[in-house]
């Protein structure tokens, strides 16, 4: 199962770009789309299960929250990728995703389904996604925004897929025969894992990976130093913010073109409509984040992201028909699509690769909370108001607020320091002394020359009191033998007893 390998991810081995590689991206592309398209492909089967149940609004859309809280639970499985590899972890969750999908297919409460598929399956579906983004980090590094962008393609295309998939499901087999059969569907993610191949670093001698092993820290299972980061700390507060806006959308727009009146079919045709959208603007926009003059300002990019995506909420929160509704669903689209290209390519840029594995388990986790209380207390509002407006107006403040504490904060706290100078005292010292060296390494013929020794020093003395006035300062690797002789080349040093001195011959 991979397990001889252990992916820590700290073996020194450049990112390949390619190769293998695209396996990688593949395997991550699938993976992505199952993480993030379920829960909305779930929430087709809603009416279904409120009829079954007798339960309301707010208690199904717990479904969605459970199975992406679950997702995002990012310790458990940070420490398991640290310690196993990504490989194992990914197979054992592909079995995981399966087994919840299937036990609810047996459910008779609703508690039942979210025990199978919120806690199971959002747990296997955890144990697949965190490692793909973790693999996919290690074999792309120039080329990482355009593979996130196309990484991230795989939500929307499997949204196309599953959610009119499981309105056929439903019509023919009932919400249980969709649920096993959806869980049949998830067994993809043990071949998925399949192919996350650990990067393997140059075989070296013995000798030198003894030495290598003896200094070499034993990695951290959780590494909490990233807490250090002010960046990071900014990232984090606004990606909670965010996560309680930003899946209430997809979660209800399905059933509020129901309550226009809208015919089922219909109406999950709008899911199919945002996920084709998304298919294209995520990877456009993991093109646009590559480019030279925009990769730098990556985080203001995804700022204008969230400012978007929050925008057509509040806008969108106005809409009376179906075709308001479809307007709505091409714009979230484009916006969902830019977040969702550009939230991980930000941390990683952030933490870096060493880290990532960490930080990103623990930005998971504090998405997780968020999650948790994001739809459900959406349900709640609709159930007390019977007005989807207020449930898409909250969802829009939330997100702009996430995009103004992302963008304001890094404008003030995360500023480029300036490289500052050496003190000239400092540089001089250092001048001299490099150069007394190259002194002191003369020949030995050429200190019979009496004087000859003074008059050298005074020479290197002017030049290093020249250098200080004009305020240049230069490392002091950077001056050798051809600076002196070149000024020297123009003098020539007499001693007080007439005996002219070549500054060449004392070189």
């Amino acid at each position: 199962m991979g397990g001889a390998v252990v992916d820590t991810g700290d073996s020194g081995v450049k990112a390949p770009d390619g190769g293998w590689g695209w396996a990688v991206l593949f395997g991550c592309f699938v993976i992505t789309g199952f993480s993030y398209a379920f829960p909305k492909a779930v929430s087709v089967f809603f009416k279904e299960l409120i009829r079954e149940f007798g339960v309301g609004y707010s208690d199904t859309a717990w479904i969605s929250s459970i199975l992406l809280a679950i997702i995002f639970c990012g310790p458990i499985c940070s420490i398991l990728v640290n310690r196993f590899g990504c490989r194992p972890v990914m197979m054992v969750g592909g079995l995981f995703a399966s087994l919840g999908m299937i036990l609810a297919s047996f459910s008779t409460s609703i508690i039942h389904i979210y025990l199978s598929t919120g806690v199971i399956t959002g747990l296997g579906l955890a144990l697949n996604f965190q490692p793909s983004l973790i693999m996919l980090n290690r074999y792309f590094s120039e080329k990482r925004p355009l593979a996130n962008g196309l990484a991230a393609a795989g939500s929307p295309v499997a949204l196309c897929c599953l959610s009119p998939l499981g309105q056929v499901l439903q019509y023919k087999y009932g919400w249980r025969g969709g649920f096993l059969i959806l869980g049949g569907i998830l067994l993809n993610c043990c071949a998925c894992g399949a192919l996350m191949r650990p990067l393997k670093a140059p075989k070296k001698t013995s000798e030198v990976d003894e030495k290598e092993k003896k200094s070499k820290p034993k990695p951290k299972l959780l590494d909490f130093s990233v807490f250090k980061d002010c960046g990071f700390l900014i990232y984090t507060v606004a990606a909670a913010i965010m996560v309680l806006g930003l899946f209430v959308p997809p979660v209800f727009v399905v059933s509020y073109a129901k309550e226009l009146g809208n015919e089922d079919t219909k109406s999950a045709l709008l899911l199919t409509i945002l996920g084709f959208i998304d298919i294209f603007a995520r990877p456009t926009c993991g093109i646009i984040a590559g480019l030279k003059w925009v990769r730098p300002r990556c985080v203001y990019l995804f700022s204008f992201a969230m400012i978007f995506n929050g925008t057509t909420d509040l806008i969108g929160s106005m809409a009376k028909d179906y075709p308001s509704l479809v307007v709505f669903c091409i714009f979230f689209g484009i916006s969902y699509g830019m977040v969702g290209a550009l939230q991980f390519e930000v941390l990683m840029a952030i933490v870096g690769t060493e880290k990532f594995s960490s930080a990103i388990g623990l930005v998971l986790l504090v998405e997780a909370i968020a999650v948790l209380v994001g739809p459900p207390g959406a349900g709640r509002i609709l159930d007390a108001t019977k007005n989807y407006m207020f449930v898409f107006l909250l969802a829009g403040c939330e997100v702009v607020l996430a995009a103004l504490v992302l963008a304001i904060c890094n404008m003030l706290f995360i500023k480029r320091k300036p490289q500052q100078p050496d003190p000239p005292a400092k540089m001089e010292m250092a001048i001299t002394e490099t150069e007394m060296e190259e002194l002191n390494k003369e020949p030995k013929d050429n200190q019979d020359n009496g004087g000859g020794d003074n008059g050298k020093k005074q020479a290197i003395e002017h030049e290093a009191m020249a250098k200080s006035d004009d305020k240049k300062v230069e490392e002091p690797e950077s001056i050798g033998v051809d600076s002196i002789e070149v000024e020297n080349t123009s003098k020539k040093m007499t001693e007080p007893n007439g005996v002219v001195v070549e500054p060449e011959s004392s070189l």
